[in-house]
């Protein structure tokens, strides 16, 4: 661009988006951002992908932030538009996930102001008040001279520090107005606190004198950008790890040194460990209730801990007593692993051992042992062994999100893409749109349960439209199964809303309707010809419908207001849990 011209600033929006490397902007179209619309349909360089839902676009965008690293961008119009977004926008921000959201507001000239009224211009919506709270900024543009300065801050703003969402609202008079470029402004990203040489060696000492030490990941690192560096440290200390829900695909399941999901789904061997350790080395995990259980004096014992995190206010929040390193956590990895590179460090081969033991004596296929028809665990594994060349498996939220964590074999190059904070359903059929867009040459696998896709449904034909080759597991038990699981503990078995008076479709015949192959399968026996169907044409949409029993319960579960290795079935809650 040249710094002497005038462009209209639209187009100058498009011509920024291009520059900071986007190549997708997902969109419902609407009045107050036609402007925006045209500029990047006439600039030819940013493909637009027509959404069938505000939300879907942000979890779209958000799930190609998740594969690239890259801020996701989503565009909506003013009023209900931009109001649709506040569940993506909410998810990226708990989740840490860089994005920019635009959205057009009604001109200056409508805008009510500080008359007391409700609202003055049709669809006029205070976006911005509403959206501060999950993001990490947010503006109205009022001045045209701002817009090159606010850009190229919301985009700086999103990936640096802790990631996160910004939104930019953009009165429709704004951006047709013509500017002078001008890329003079620098801004600079969040400082983090240097890393005191006296916590790194303390953290060294206290790591080679422990006998049952633990690394705990979280999501974090891939926030970070940093899992590349996280497996070089691994194989250099040898330390066993444990992952949250978000750092599944942190370290690919056959990895010596991977031990599996803590939590309150996590794997019952991964928690017995947990349990029995002595040192824990915890990198990018918020160590939430979801991985503490209640009994947080339990889960701390006597367990040295270090805690490496972005933001120090996420250290000795619920967890007290953590040794506090606030780094970047690709900064911090780099000079943990120069530390370490000349030093002979602990052979902790026997306590592996044990925590092999504990695997074998607790595997995860066995947890549901009594049920009928098609076991979970299970399925997870058999989609797994037929999945290698999918570049990642995008997971809704419920009950066979767990399923997924406790037993998707992940590879070394797959992603496990899932939404943790907010925890909405309807996130993976969205979501898997902006990863299969991230990974043109390569299938997605997305798993959702009856409910969640329920949720965002529309988006079939976008799937259809864009011709992309995802993968739709359904697993359909006819119900809420979280909240039924939920309602069987605490509520006498009363099923209201997720069992009774809930229904759902035949979703082979949706699929069929939006021109998607589709089979249905509920028998173990019909598992390995459903699966073999789905991949029969590897570079087309597939839907697998899989009925489960109506009954099927995730275990193991920690046993509420119990210590963290005491879980469902053969422990019984002693309080009700929250969540």
């Amino acid at each position: 661009m040249n710094m002497n011209t005038k462009i209209k600033v639209s187009d100058y929006i498009g011509e920024v988006l291009y520059l900071e490397g986007i190549t997708h902007a997902f969109e419902v179209v609407g009045g107050m951002i036609t402007h925006l619309i045209d500029s990047l349909h006439r600039q030819e360089r940013i493909k637009l992908v027509s959404m069938h839902h505000e939300q879907a676009a942000a979890f779209a965008a958000e799930g190609m932030a998740r594969m690239t690293g890259i801020p996701g961008v989503a565009l909506a119009t003013s009023g209900p538009g931009a109001t649709n977004l506040l569940t993506g926008i909410g998810s990226c921000y708990f989740d840490s996930i860089p994005a920019v959201f635009i959205t057009g507001q009604v001109n200056r000239s409508e805008q009510k102001g500080n008359l007391e009224i409700r609202q003055l211009g049709f669809q006029e919506t205070d976006i911005v008040s509403m959206v501060k709270p999950i993001t990490k900024a947010a503006w109205q543009i009022r001045d045209t001279n701002e817009v090159p300065t606010m850009l190229k801050r919301a985009f700086d703003l999103a990936s640096s520090g802790r990631p996160g969402p910004v939104l930019i609202d953009i009165p429709m008079d704004v951006q047709r107005f013509k500017i002078p470029v001008d890329t003079s402004n620098e801004i600079h990203g969040e400082r983090l606190d240097d890393i005191d040489n006296k916590v790194l060696r303390d953290l060294i000492s206290d790591m080679k004198i422990s006998r049952r030490p633990l690394i705990l990941v979280g999501g974090g690192i891939n926030s970070a950008r940093a899992v590349d560096v996280f497996r070089k440290l691994v194989n250099k200390v040898k330390i066993p790890v444990i992952n949250s829900l978000m750092a599944v695909d942190t370290l690919p399941y056959k990895h010596p040194l991977r031990v599996g999901l803590i939590g309150t789904y996590g794997n019952r061997w991964a928690n017995l460990a947990l349990g029995q350790a002595d040192f824990l080395l915890v990198f990018g995990s918020r160590m939430d209730v979801r991985q503490t259980g209640s009994d947080i004096d339990a889960f701390r014992g006597n367990k040295i801990i270090y805690h490496v995190d972005c933001e120090a206010s996420e250290i000795n929040n619920r967890v007290k007593g953590c040794y506090p390193i606030v780094s970047d956590l690709r900064s911090f990895l780099n000079l943990f692993l120069s530390k370490l590179s000349n030093r002979k460090l602990p052979d902790y081969s026997d306590w592996l051992g044990k925590i092999n033991k504990l695997r074998i004596l607790w595997p995860d296929v066995h947890e549901l042992q009594s049920i009928s028809g098609i076991n979970p665990n299970i399925f997870m594994h058999q989609i797994s062994k037929t999945a290698r060349k999918a570049a990642a498996f995008v997971v809704d939220v419920g009950q066979h999100q767990m399923w997924a964590a406790q037993s998707i074999e992940i590879g070394a190059k797959q992603r496990f893409i899932t939404t943790g904070g907010m925890g909405a359903m309807g996130f993976a059929l969205p979501a898997s749109i902006g990863v299969a867009l991230s990974m043109p040459d390569q299938p997605v696998v997305m798993i959702a349960g009856d409910g969640g896709f329920q949720l965002n449904i529309q988006e079939l034909q976008t799937v259809v439209h864009n011709s992309l080759p995802i993968k739709m597991i359904v697993l359909n038990n006819k119900c809420y199964g979280m909240v039924r699981q939920f309602q069987q503990s605490y509520f006498e078995e009363r099923y209201p809303s997720t069992y009774r008076g809930y229904s759902a479709p035949d979703f082979k015949v949706i699929a069929n309707a939006y021109g998607i192959k589709g089979v249905t399968i509920n028998n173990p026996k019909d598992v390995k010809d459903g699966l073999k169907n789905m991949w029969q044409i590897p570079r087309e949409p597939f839907l697998l419908q899989v009925i489960i029993d109506t009954f099927t319960n995730v275990f193991p579960k920690i046993a509420f207001g119990l210590p963290i290795t005491e879980m469902e079935p053969f422990a019984e809650p002693i309080a009700m849990e929250a969540t």
